[in-house]
């Protein structure tokens, strides 16, 4: 379970950091993800997540850490993936 919201996570930082994507030394995993899954973390990880980016399990660990301030849309893609 954790791996597909890292997943999920992955596709939000491909859409919202595109100069560190192209730091990163390997191909980040195809998105399984709805495009609805990202859009509602996207601000989410930009807002409170920026520095974890673009490390998937410390932006997961971020939106954990700041689950009472991050939007109930995104709250709800961490309930549905288990986190």
């Amino acid at each position: 379970m954790l791996h597909k919201i890292a997943i999920v996570l992955a596709a939000v930082i491909v859409t919202t950091s595109t100069v560190a994507l192209a730091q990163l030394p390997i191909p980040l995993p195809l998105p399984s993800g709805t495009p609805e899954d990202r859009a509602a973390c996207e601000p989410d990880v930009q807002r409170h997540c920026r520095a974890a980016i673009p490390d998937q399990l410390r932006v997961l660990a971020c939106l954990q850490d700041n689950r009472s301030r991050i939007s109930r849309a995104c709250q709800g893609v961490l309930v549905r993936y288990g986190q």
